[in-house]
């Protein structure tokens, strides 16, 4: 288990049963940022990769 494993388990066992829209999830992201700025390249990272997620699938067509 990766020690990011916990907070992630905690965030499916606190909000799992929540939907959110992925503009929530931007204002958040944009939020922990201003916040945390060192966190900047990591969650630019996961924002990419989210964001092009179908882009694999498009490629294997």
């Amino acid at each position: 288990m990766y020690f990011t494993d916990r907070g992630i388990e905690e965030l499916e066992k606190r909000r799992g049963a929540e939907e959110v829209t992925f503009e929530w999830l931007a204002e958040q992201l944009r939020t922990f940022v201003d916040l945390n700025p060192d966190f900047e390249v990591p969650v630019e990272r996961l924002a990419t990769w989210l964001a092009r997620l179908d882009d694999d699938e498009d490629a294997d067509e």
